[in-house]
């Protein structure tokens, strides 16, 4: 792999916490070069000017890590650009200040719980992926409610799901159940299924749903380098 290849690759592991899908697929990195010598300058673009700013501020954030950690590269030029809050944004990660002190007085906390939220959203989300084929082809509810994620068929779903349990701690060895809850991760027991298999719908029809305008707005916002497939989701 070339240089620029493995920093795209890395920035292919960053996640619109929103989302939960990469900066890559999204559109969202206008630009990704490296020098001669080592020096990586990525530029990422959001699908609206006021994108919300503790969201451009993770993905910025986790960009600028994922860059920095890939070999060979000796300095990391990480730069949102197009953003209300660019210029804060930008100088924060480059000193690595953090969300609180990069807009002291406005805001109160990190973003530790911001991503948590979303990752549990993502496994919401990730388990109705995993379940909606097993209920199509006959599986009940009672065959769920004891079914192992190792039982799963074994899918980029399955995987996915498996890699955001283990961002929050949940069970996710193939002995796990498969539904759990994604704040304690306790088995999800036989009579609540029903509501949380309509739970993980919901959230996984919301996400899609954003996920659509996000990449129409940003085919209406550079509609001159977004359509030519970087916008379309990888399998």
């Amino acid at each position: 792999m070339t240089d620029a290849s493995r920093v795209l690759a890395a920035l292919d592991t960053v996640r619109d916490p929103e989302l939960d899908e990469p900066v890559t697929s999204l559109g969202f990195v206008e630009s990704c070069t490296v020098s001669a010598d080592g020096v990586a300058a990525v530029s990422l673009r959001l699908p609206t000017y006021f994108c919300a700013p503790n969201f451009a501020f993770l993905m910025v954030a986790d960009a600028y890590d994922a860059v920095n950690a890939v070999e060979g590269v000796s300095r990391t030029e990480v730069v949102l650009v197009d953003h209300f809050a660019s210029d804060t944004i930008n100088a924060g990660v480059a000193a690595r200040s953090g969300f609180v002190q990069s807009f002291d007085g406005e805001a109160v906390d990190e973003l530790d719980s911001l991503r948590s939220d979303f990752v549990r959203k993502a496994v919401l989300a990730g388990t109705d992926r995993v379940c909606r084929p097993l209920l199509a082809a006959g599986a009940t509810t009672d065959d769920l409610a004891v079914l192992t994620l190792g039982e799963a068929p074994a899918t980029a779903d399955r995987e996915r799901l498996r890699a955001r349990r283990a961002e929050l701690g949940l069970p996710s060895g193939d002995d796990s159940p498969l539904l759990v809850d994604a704040t304690t991760g306790k088995a999800v027991g036989a009579q609540a299924l029903p509501l949380h298999l309509q739970r993980t719908r919901l959230t996984r029809v919301s996400a899609e749903a954003n996920s659509g305008v996000c990449r129409g707005l940003l085919r209406e916002r550079y509609p001159a380098t977004v359509g030519h497939g970087q916008e379309e989701e990888r399998p």
